[in-house]
């Protein structure tokens, strides 16, 4: 019997649906990058994640306020049609930690990334810390932005990645106001949700130890592996794993 092509395309959208992430899984996944970065970093996170049914949204961060970085964040959690599982890379988690107490975000991961507790910022974690020798974070300029030293970004920010995608990133990247990086927090949604974490071993940016101690007090369930700060492109299928983990695991709590 001959079909005609909307009754295709309809076939193929049921075949996909019946396809769409595990069943149980929260399907929704929310991808937050940090600063100095932009979205683009999450595309192999996003592709392993969207070839396994899962919905994905990258949101770009304006990274000129805290409260203008959750704003966005806020404004995509909006868009899910169903519970989340909110992903923040770097400074992004700081933002996932004041974002994440949406009634839509049912647990949170955190990517070689800051975790403050109430009253705590970014910038208290970064300097808690004498940093590594490879960090180039500098000081915030006149308008109160700060850039990464384009000279140690390959080492500081992505020293697992080639020498064009260093290059790349730096050329690129979008500089952080201190109005970000040093506002507290004023809610902790890992206090009352599901947390999972990727500590990266060779982070030059975040101190491996800095992002350990973090991750112990709020009890996430923790991954090592062993990439720099950009481990979220160097690694993406095991950041995606651990991403699924969580889809998985908020399910099973249920």
């Amino acid at each position: 019997m001959n079909r005609s092509p909307l009754a295709a395309l309809a076939l193929i959208a049921l075949l996909s649906s019946a396809l769409a992430a595990p069943a149980g899984a929260v399907k929704n996944v929310v991808l937050v990058h940090g600063a100095y970065a932009d979205g683009s970093g999450w595309a192999g996170v996003y592709r392993i994640l969207s070839a396994d049914g899962y919905h994905v949204t990258v949101v770009q961060n304006p990274l000129t306020s805290l409260d203008d970085d959750v704003a966005a964040v806020n404004r995509a959690l909006a868009q899910q049609d169903g519970p989340v599982i909110l992903v923040g890379h770097s400074y992004g988690g700081a933002v996932i930690t004041q974002a994440g107490t949406d009634p839509k975000v049912a647990g949170l991961v955190y990517v070689s990334a800051f975790q403050p507790d109430v009253g705590e910022s970014a910038l208290k974690w970064a300097v808690s810390e004498p940093p590594a020798p490879e960090n180039g974070i500098l000081p915030p300029d006149a308008d109160g932005f700060s850039y990464y030293d384009a000279a140690k970004f390959h080492a500081g920010f992505a020293g697992d990645l080639s020498d064009e995608q260093a290059a790349f990133l730096s050329a690129s990247q979008i500089p952080v106001s201190i109005k970000a990086l040093g506002a507290p927090v004023t809610q902790a949604a890992w206090n009352t949700k599901p947390s999972w974490a990727v500590l990266s071993t060779d982070d030059k940016s975040i101190n491996p130890s800095i992002q350990r101690t973090m991750y112990a007090r709020a009890k996430s369930v923790v991954t090592e592996i062993k990439g720099s700060h950009a481990t979220y492109i160097s690694h993406p299928q095991e950041v995606a794993n651990v991403i699924e983990a969580a889809a998985a695991g908020v399910a099973n709590a249920k």
